[in-house]
């Protein structure tokens, strides 16, 4: 897997900032929250995941290039 550039992972933690409230779209992962679960963000790592606290419990992270959330506007 290759890292963003400092930049993108900057763009990613100013559209998802803490707290804002995002929707889970995608993840390949077989432990992943189901599609439409949502969450809370609670930062954004070095590598451009969003790390989400997912209603249901989960911590999973969104992966960079791999997953996929979008913001929800409640």
């Amino acid at each position: 897997m290759r890292f963003p550039h400092r930049e993108t992972v900057e763009r990613i933690r100013q559209e998802y900032p803490v707290g804002c409230r995002v929707e889970l779209l995608r993840m390949d992962d077989p432990q992943a929250p189901p599609i439409g679960t949502c969450g809370t963000v609670i930062g954004v790592d070095d590598t451009g995941s969003v790390m989400v606290r997912w209603d249901n419990g989960s911590g999973l992270h969104v992966v960079y290039g791999e997953d996929e959330c979008r913001k929800v506007v409640e």
